[in-house]
This record gives structure tokens, sequence and C-alpha cells, in this order.
């Protein structure tokens, strides 16, 4: 069994790397690019996206590969409807990230496909059957309605959270790696045995990482709207399929979840809107401190990995220090961010 690992993952880093060519290629033909801009400019010239068509890709026929036509996947707690909600789901964000890359929608029509793609997940049968207490660590049995209530704001928010940090060659793909990493670990782990939940995490990171390659600084290729949701959405439907295991996706994605955050209220703050482009996210921070875009991407990914691996070895209570923990380390990392961008005259910005 061990050996279908090493082959999901090869299969989707080779599939994912051929066809980030072969989608670059195509966004160039047809001149979906990022132009960069005088707020946010990391590239020299325009950089193809719609990479999160790679991405899909290789994750859809590896899986159906591996899973429906090698029956590795519908042997276990996955059933065939699960695995086409999350298809679906994905099937709709690369629609919509097409549509949006192309033709630059609004933010009141790029949300409808995320909140399709939730609700198929939701229709599909996934759901969070219990959550355990944090400091008693008793279960908690869901209602069906307030199952479908916290699986949906579970996905939006994490589907959400990688599309505002897509901002740095890299960083949305990197660590969300390292999240399904630390998903696939977790899934093998003794408490949670889970090996189909393994197959699709590891699957997914290979997708990831094969993609990476031409993602990180310099980018040739970027996520765009389509890879940029995906990251947050597999993310989150992962993290309930493996049995409800939202707090180790949270330590990995803490810092950016908190910068999302903290970015959002700066921004209704200063009364603008919270899907606005800025320099206010901490990767942008860490650069005008004096970081280089490997370097801070490289630092967020260090962050991610730790937290991630600490969350492996915890149990809810565990988990929950661990969460106050990284608030804390948040808390530290943006008044030192500030003391700096103060002595610099910069905080203004």
């Amino acid at each position: 069994m061990r050996s279908i690992y090493f082959v999901s993952f090869a299969l989707a880093f080779l599939i994912s790397f051929i066809a980030t060519f072969l989608v670059s290629r195509i966004a160039v033909r047809r001149k979906i690019l990022d132009v960069p801009d005088t707020e946010r400019r990391f590239h020299e010239g325009p950089v193809p996206q719609l990479g999160g068509i790679a991405i899909f890709s290789s994750f859809f026929l590896v899986t159906l590969a591996i899973g429906i036509f090698g029956g590795y996947l519908l042997n276990g707690h996955i059933p065939l409807e699960a695995l086409m909600g999350i298809w679906i789901g994905g099937a709709i964000l690369m629609i919509g990230g097409y549509l949006d890359d192309r033709y630059r929608l609004p933010a009141k029509l790029s949300i409808i496909f995320p909140i399709m793609a939730c609700l198929a997940i939701i229709t599909s049968g996934i759901q969070a059957v219990s959550v355990h207490h944090p400091l008693t660590n008793a279960i908690i049995e869901l209602s069906p309605l307030l199952s479908g209530v916290i699986v949906f704001l579970w996905t939006m928010t994490m589907t959400y959270t990688t599309k505002l940090l897509d901002g740095m060659d890299g960083l949305v793909t990197g660590i969300s790696a390292i999240a399904a990493l630390s998903i696939f670990a977790l899934s093998l782990s003794p408490q949670v045995m889970q090996p189909q939940t393994a197959i699709l995490a590891i699957t997914f990171a290979g997708s990831l990482l094969g993609f990476l390659i031409l993602n990180f600084h310099p980018a040739k290729i970027f996520l765009g709207e389509g890879g940029s949701t995906f990251a947050g959405f597999m993310l989150a439907v992962l993290a309930i399929i493996s049995g409800g295991k939202m707090a180790t996706t949270l330590l990995v994605m803490g810092i950016p979840l908190l910068d999302m955050a903290w970015v959002i209220v700066q921004r209704l703050a200063n009364k603008q809107s919270p899907f606005s482009g800025d320099r206010k996210h901490l990767h942008f921070r860490l650069t005008e401190i004096g970081f280089s875009v490997p370097q801070a991407v490289l630092f967020l990914y260090a962050l991610a990995g730790i937290f991630g691996g600490v969350g492996l070895f915890l149990q809810s209570r565990g988990k929950f220090i661990a969460l106050i923990i990284l608030f804390l380390v948040m808390l530290s990392i943006i008044a030192s961010l500030y003391s700096v961008l103060r002595a610099k005259g910069r905080t203004h910005e």
C-alpha cells in the first residue's frame, strides 16, 4: 500500500509540471497575463496566469486513474459522491478563475464561483460529523444543519485565505503544499489511519510542488484566480474528510489566516474594500524591512512547517494551546515590523 503514495505523488508532480508548460503557452496565446503595476510590483514584465488549471488537471487525472480505475479510493470512507463533489467544486473554481483572469470580474461576481464550489461539497455528502472540545477533548456531535453551516463557512474562509494571500511568487503554492503534506502525515498516524485521505493529500501535494518549480521566484507563471482559490478549497476539504482535523490545518495556515484578518480590519478602518489590493500583507511588510522575495517566502514556509509539524504530535488541547502561541507569534511579528517601519518612517504606507 505504501508504494501507492509514492506513485500518486510522482504522477501528480510529473503531470503538473508538464501541464504547467502547456497552460503557460495557452495563457500567453490568449493574452491572459498579469501585468505588473506600481502598487504590488514584484515581477518585471507580464506573467501568464491560469496556473490553477495545471494543478487541478493533475489532481483530477491522478485521482481518477488511481482512485477510480485503480480502486484505491472507493474501498474506504470516501464514497464516489464525495470525490465527485471535490472534482465538480474544483471545476467550478477553474471556470470562475478563467473568467476572472481574462475579464477581471468584480468581487460581487467572482464570489459566486467559490459559493457554488462550497455548495457542491455540501451536497455531495461531505460533512463535519463532530468536533472536539478544545479544553476537555469531549466529542460534540453536530446536527446536519449545523454541519452544513460549519462546512460552508470553513471552506469559504480557507478559499479566501489563499486567494488573498496570493501576492508573492510561490507563497500560496508552497504553504499549501506544506499543509497538504501535514494532512498526509496526520492521515497515516495511528489515531487516524485513513489511507484514502492520505492518497488525496499526497496527490494534491505533488500537484502543487510540480507547479512550484515554475512558480517560485522569479515566477514564470502565476496561480491565477482559479489556482489561488482551489488551494484553500482543497485544504478545507482535506481537513474535513480526515476526521475534522481543522486544528492541524489552522496551525499550518494560521499566519496567513491572521494576516488576512489583520489586513481586512485595516482596509475596513480605512473605508476600503476588504478585497482591494495593497501592500499591507505580512509578506509585503517583510520586503519593506529588507527581506528579499525568496527570503520572505521561505520565512513564511518555515513558520508553516514548524507549526504544522508540531500539530502532528498534539491532541485537541495541545493544538488549542499551540494556536494561542501562534497568535502571540503573529502579534510579535506585527509589533516588530511596525517598530522597524516606524524607525524608517514608512508606517504610513
